[in-house]
């Protein structure tokens, strides 16, 4: 038969018009948390914020929060009562458009649509040729922006490294923000090191954009920011970015990141209430400043081995703290962020399969609206991978299609072809019944192994790994997009004569 299985597949996959399982669908429906737990997390949260407070309040930030009605304890750390939280809540941005340059690419962040994405900073990256994990360069941030470009289930792309080779923190800012700009068009994400580096950045936004002002109309890089540190008191540097990317028109991902047992309590409910306190420090925070602002509420329960110290970010209690996390975000009606896919395995393994595939599902079911960390992070966040990216987008086709659950119709029901089936052939293959759901509801991966033993030993008996490396290296070969006009780059590079 000419052109043999391989063949017939290509020819079916190349027809297939409907994908079966699209980002933005909808979770929620794993509920780790009941309503009677959620209210005693959250008032406990509340109790934490009026008895404790933040701690290390940079001056500014004390100025704006006193005047919004929080209490200066005296003691170098600032109260914020319930009935500002709750202020808060009320107008504060439930949801927000997050901005492609492409439009088409652009996200709906709030309600209860599920999106993966990136996150991370990775020092080292598993070279493709060797297997084993090297510094992570420049060069490796432009092809791991470029490679996901075309991965449709990374529905925005935040720098998953840091490019060990440019050691200047500037330089490493704009050379950063610069890669995003020329390797995708979707909504991308990056974080800024000093307050002082917003503004030039921001230019550069402007020029992708089109000129002065045109970014902040349609903004589509969000920053990445810290401004709590667990336990309970601001950190300085992180403020004074909030504040630049406010004032400048930067979308923010307010970050919380305690770890069970060391930052926060080991009981996860324990956990749950200090880090809801402090991101709701965060948004506290973010609007006072600017009311309605919008901000991603992200909560990300992070937990740490107890015996020996390690961050463990592929465990059973990372999948349910994230879900649990999303669960409580989504009852207060606040776009939310959590992470996933945080595995500890090393190598493209079975460890590194069953941790991102728990903790992934986990957090999509839970309602998460953003998932971070979710594509291409190996070793505890230490590590990305080109090969995760490729093999992580397919699971994430499996979780969306798990999130879009069973439509019943009467269609769907199937009475007549069953009625067609038992008084005919006797089988459901080739009806016009089977035939529509083929295309409409079955997802069909390429890089997951499907075949009899025999005939995977006879092409090769190759493992996951190595078929995701052979499609990294495919997609890296042939891709190579510049989105930046040529004006537009000399423009940058005239404005920044560090861009490597």
């Amino acid at each position: 038969m000419r052109g043999g299985r391989k063949g017939r597949l290509a020819k079916r996959a190349a027809e297939l018009v409907t994908d079966p399982c699209p980002p933005g669908q909808i979770g929620g429906t794993y509920k780790p948390l009941s309503n009677a737990d959620i209210g005693q997390i959250y008032e406990t949260a509340l109790r934490l914020l009026e008895f404790l407070g933040l701690g290390e309040v940079p001056e500014r930030l004390a100025g704006d929060l006193k005047a919004a009605g929080a209490v200066d304890r005296g003691d170098g750390r600032i109260s914020i009562p319930q009935r500002l939280v709750e202020d808060v809540l009320s107008q504060a941005a439930k949801a927000f458009t997050f901005h492609g340059r492409d439009p088409a690419r652009s996200i709906e962040v709030g309600g209860d649509r599920v999106y993966f994405g990136t996150g991370g900073a990775a020092v080292q990256t598993l070279d493709m040729e060797t297997g084993v994990y090297r510094p992570s360069t420049l060069a490796d941030l432009h092809d791991f922006t470029r490679l996901q470009d075309t991965l449709a289930n990374v529905a925005w792309f935040t720098r998953c490294c840091i490019a060990t080779d440019v050691p200047n923190e500037f330089d490493l800012d704009t050379n950063t923000a610069f890669a995003l700009l020329k390797n995708t068009t979707k909504p991308v994400g990056t974080a800024f090191t000093h307050a002082h580096h917003v503004a030039p950045i921001a230019e550069m936004l402007d020029i992708a954009a089109g000129g002065p002002g045109e970014f902040a109309k349609a903004p589509f890089l969000k920053a990445h920011i810290s401004p709590v540190i667990s336990p309970m008191r601001f950190g300085a540097d992180a403020v004074d970015v909030v504040y630049a990317c406010i004032e400048h028109g930067i979308p923010i991902s307010c970050i919380t990141a305690a770890q069970a047992g060391a930052t926060a309590p080991a009981t996860l409910a324990g956990f749950l209430a200090q880090s809801l306190a402090e991101t709701l420090a965060s948004l506290v925070m973010v609007n006072v400043i600017r009311p309605g602002y919008p901000m991603i509420f992200s909560n990300w329960p992070l937990v740490i081995d107890l015996r020996t110290g390690a961050f463990s970010g592929g465990s059973g209690e990372t999948a349910v703290l994230n879900a649990a996390s999303a669960q409580l975000s989504n009852w207060l009606g606040l776009p939310s962020g959590v992470a996933s896919s945080m595995t500890d395995a090393k190598a493209i393994d079975a460890q590194y399969g069953m941790e991102k595939g728990v903790t992934a599902l986990a957090a999509a079911l839970g309602g998460g609206n953003l998932i971070y960390e979710s594509s291409g992070m190996t070793a505890s966040l230490l590590g990305a991978s080109f090969e995760a990216f490729v093999l992580d987008d397919e699971m994430h086709s499996g979780i969306y299609r798990a999130l879009r659950g069973i439509e019943v119709t009467k269609e769907n029901l199937g009475f007549d072809a069953i009625v067609e089936a038992v008084l005919g052939d006797g089988h459901f293959l080739g009806g016009q019944h089977t035939l529509a759901a083929m295309e409409r509801d079955y997802f069909y991966p390429s890089l997951a192994d499907r075949s009899e033993p025999k005939t995977w030993a006879d092409e090769g008996a190759r493992d996951a790994w190595s078929a995701a490396r052979e499609r990294a290296r495919q997609i890296l070969s042939e891709h190579r997009p510049n989105y930046l006009t040529g004006e537009q780059e000399r423009d940058i590079r005239a404005r920044f004569d560090n861009i490597l």
